[in-house]
């Protein structure tokens, strides 16, 4: 497996990921990808602060990405602003490795508190399970959020201060990391 920085040629690819998911609006899908064409505009600068990663798997295919970036306004708080893992390569740890990828590039900036927000609907219960398995405990829940019967979760994790696990350097001749 392999995570890199997002590029122009993925933006199809994670189109695809988010609409196989299933779990995703087109109100939400177009918002998907216009933060992915944020994210792409001025990699050095994304306008938003956005960080976007693709995870690929061992023939190079985009098996999933992730988006994360600083919460305005704020000291040291990240959101996590979109995860997806194509439905054929759930359960394979792409999951697990984009978020901790997230986690170690929010601490390499001095980052804190990481936040993930999501639907209470049925359809997210295995993304629920997935972000408390992964230290996520649910801090907040506001009801009828994002529609009647569909709440908003708010979880959060706070990351050790100092603790610095920022990404190795890459193998001579590769620019990526490598997991």
């Amino acid at each position: 497996m392999r995570i890199r920085p997002l590029e122009p040629r993925d933006r199809e690819r994670i189109a695809e990921i988010v609409t196989a998911t299933g779990n995703f609006t087109a109100a939400e899908i177009e918002i998907a990808m216009e933060v992915v064409d944020e994210a792409m505009a001025d990699p050095a600068h994304p306008r938003g602060g956005y960080r976007a990663f693709v995870a690929e798997d061992d023939h190079g295919r985009v098996a999933g990405y992730e988006c994360h970036g600083p919460t305005p306004l704020t000291e040291g708080t990240y959101d996590l602003y979109w995860i997806a893992v194509d439905p054929a390569c759930q359960g394979a740890g792409f999951g697990r490795a984009l978020l901790a990828f997230a986690e170690r590039d929010v601490r390499s900036t001095a980052g804190r508190l990481l936040l993930i927000e999501t639907s209470s609907q049925e359809s997210y219960g295995d993304t629920i399970r997935f972000y408390e398995k992964s230290g996520y405990p649910l801090e907040a829940r506001i009801k009828g959020f994002y529609r009647p019967g569909d709440d908003k979760l708010i979880f959060a994790k706070e990351l050790a201060a100092g603790e610095s696990l920022a990404v190795p350097p890459p193998p001579a001749g590769d620019p990526t990391h490598r997991r």
